[in-house]
């Protein structure tokens, strides 16, 4: 071979490895072996201080230790449940998920709330409640949910115990035996070697053998391309922290983190660049900020070898999201699955700001901070450890909301506004164009939301109560999941449908001083059968002003076209043209809206939303039995015609 050939060669072999590192960007900068070089031994893995540290664990905030200690000392006599099959078998039966996961859930928190309070008082006194509910744990046939089972005969609410499989909810269970083994084996081991012989061979059986020797679908694209969601962050960082606390062999704990680090890279490659989240910012604390999970415990098992993933502008942006998400202190978008008012995790977003040097997020992080509620959140325990030796911290650092005034995300096509930066003061506006195969999608392509003064006006409904049908081929009859019930047109009696093919076309944004909106075109995100040649759409806020909504249409029949809106108020026609919407602000007051419609087009009808089926339980908890909807109906419709919709105060 020449010399020109070699030189060739060897720079395609060059460019291959460095994008190959490039796509991959946490298990693409050191080979299995490397990792297994960079990792802390496990007899010398001291990730937070040991049970008998006790001058390292006075530095844990003891206001929290205390609070701790306070509610194990009022569940001492904890009655471990056991949970019957026919527990199990409701969400055959009824679709019900709930009851099962109310036992499973808290026995979870009573035991971590017990490991934290013998952490604290180290009397011993703890240990035989944490042994039984390590033993209550290991015997369940399932660590994870009924809700998560494969919807087969085969399976019907039960889980087959010879194949074990892990979802979300058995990888957390894993990392609560992590954490009582890496503090307590010794003193399990003076009462029996059987605690922590149980503890490694339920771990091995149900969650290393499965996550080593079989594919689960959460771990990559699924068949029709759809990148994985939070269940691939969420259960590696669990994956990873056990794998690192119990893992005995040193190349078999190097195995099991690296094939995590691979799967993660297979959630991180394909995310948007723009950080946008999909799944909304209720996802984000187990999305990006679980990714934030994963590079936190490798760089603290490495000693500081994945820094370099912090200055990745990708990461950043998927952190930044929490805050440019944001409504108001309260509410937050909540398009698709997301919640309207969800809960902050603020000293893990604390971290993750200062990770990724952002003043804003670190910030956002520190105002909500939790003052004088201590509960034990439900999920990602191990967060909990670093909270406790973070406080004296935490309680100094600048608080503040940035409230961006303007966010343009195109690669998830999401658009904010608001009247003022760092204000919550007068008007706000988000709209979304996207697909309609998003993660936990709503068909809801070119939907909008209006609120004032930082509470809703016109709102995305959002989820309900999650049963069986919500992730089931009937997803799409739950009524909040249609188009129909959001702030959409219903064409030719035809909603959108679901699936990537459905999507919003020809997107632009334009932001200014004193407007700011975006353009989008939402016929391809309705079935050919709709007979839409074009429907452009323009969401406008003039700052101060206004809310106009613009829409132009061309279509090939016209049988009938039906504009929607969602709301909490009782709307009504105070006359032709001017729709009255009764907005309460924060003190109670009525600040009545008005929305201007073509009256010479358009009859008005409003419905309050009955709230009777199981899921819709969820939607009563967020919004109260208050959802209406507003339907405003063409009389006659023109082949090619225009509508406008004006928001304003009256």
């Amino acid at each position: 071979m020449s010399l020109k050939k070699n030189l060739t060669f060897l720079l395609l072999v060059f460019f291959a490895v460095y994008n190959a590192a490039a796509q991959n960007l946490i298990s693409g900068k050191y080979s299995e072996e490397e990792l297994f070089q960079l990792l802390t031994p496990l007899d010398e893995w001291k990730p937070f201080p040991v049970l008998d540290d006790r001058a390292a664990w006075q530095n844990a905030d003891q206001e929290m230790m205390k609070e701790y200690l306070r509610y194990a000392n009022e569940n001492m006599d904890y009655d471990w449940p056991y949970i019957p099959a026919t527990k199990s078998l409701l969400i055959d039966r009824t679709g019900d998920r709930d009851e099962y996961q109310a036992i499973t859930f808290e026995k979870r928190r009573m035991l971590g709330t017990m490991i934290l309070a013998e952490l604290y008082e180290n009397e011993g006194r703890f240990i035989d409640p944490i042994i039984n509910g390590i033993w209550s744990i290991c015997e369940e046939s399932f660590w994870g949910v009924p809700a998560h089972l494969p919807k087969t005969r085969e399976y019907s609410g039960l889980m087959d115990v010879t194949r074990p499989f892990v979802d979300l909810f058995a990888a957390e269970t894993a990392t609560y035996l992590a954490w009582a083994d890496y503090f307590f084996g010794e003193k399990f081991d003076e009462i029996s070697p059987q605690i922590r012989k149980r503890i490694r061979h339920e771990t091995q059986t149900r969650i290393f053998e499965p996550l080593m020797n079989q594919h689960h679908g959460w771990m990559a694209a699924n068949a029709n391309g759809r990148p994985p969601n939070n269940w691939n962050p969420w259960i590696c960082s669990n994956w990873i922290n056990t794998a690192l606390l119990l893992a005995d062999d040193e190349e078999k704990r190097a195995a099991q983190v690296y094939k995590a680090m691979e799967v993660l890279d297979e959630f991180l490659t394909p995310y948007p660049e723009d950080g946008g989240c999909d799944e909304g910012p209720s996802y984000w604390g187990a999305a990006a900020a679980s990714l934030f999970d994963n590079i936190s415990l490798l760089d603290l098992a490495t000693n500081g070898a994945f820094q370099y993933v912090y200055e990745d502008e990708k990461v950043k942006n998927m952190g930044k999201f929490i805050y440019r998400a944001q409504i108001s202190e309260d509410y937050f978008l909540n398009f698709a699955d997301a919640d309207p008012q969800p809960t902050m995790a603020a000293s893990m977003i604390y971290r993750y700001g200062k990770a990724i040097q952002d003043p804003d997020m670190m910030k956002f992080g520190a105002y909500y901070r939790r003052e004088n509620d201590f509960t034990l959140p439900r999920f990602h325990y191990f967060r909990n450890f670093f909270e406790v030796f973070m406080q004296e911290e935490f309680q100094k650092a600048e608080k503040g909301l940035p409230l961006p005034k303007d966010v343009w995300l195109p690669d998830i096509q999401v658009m904010v506004a608001r009247d003022s930066e760092g204000s919550t003061d007068g008007f706000f506006l988000a709209g979304k164009g996207g697909h309609n195969d998003e993660s936990h999608n709503h068909n809801d392509i070119g939907n909008y939301v209006v609120y004032y003064n930082g509470l809703p006006l016109l709102i995305d409904v959002g989820r309900g109560t999650y049963t069986r049908k919500t992730f089931s081929e009937e997803r799409y009859s739950i009524w909040y999941n249609r188009s129909d019930y959001h702030n959409l047109p219903t064409i030719n009696e035809t909603t959108q449908l679901p699936g990537s093919q459905y999507r919003a076309t020809e997107v632009s944004h334009e932001a200014g001083k004193n407007s700011s909106g975006m353009t989008l075109n939402i016929a391809q995100a309705y079935p050919e059968n709709a007979g839409i040649v074009f429907w452009e759409r323009v969401l406008k806020l003039d700052r101060g002003k206004k809310v106009t909504i613009n829409d132009a249409f061309h279509l090939t029949q016209s049988n009938s076209l039906v504009q929607h809106l969602m709301t909490i108020y009782p709307a009504k026609v105070v006359e032709p043209g001017v729709l009255s919407i009764p907005f309460e602000d924060a003190q109670g007051n009525i600040l009545p809206f008005e929305l201007s419609y073509d009256a010479k087009s358009m009859v008005v009808s409003v419905e309050k939303i009955a709230l009777t089926e199981p899921e819709d339980k969820g939607i009563g908890q967020k919004w109260g039995d208050t959802i209406y909807r507003i339907n405003l109906e063409y009389q006659s419709i023109p082949a090619k015609g225009k509508s406008t919709f004006v928001l304003k105060r009256e």
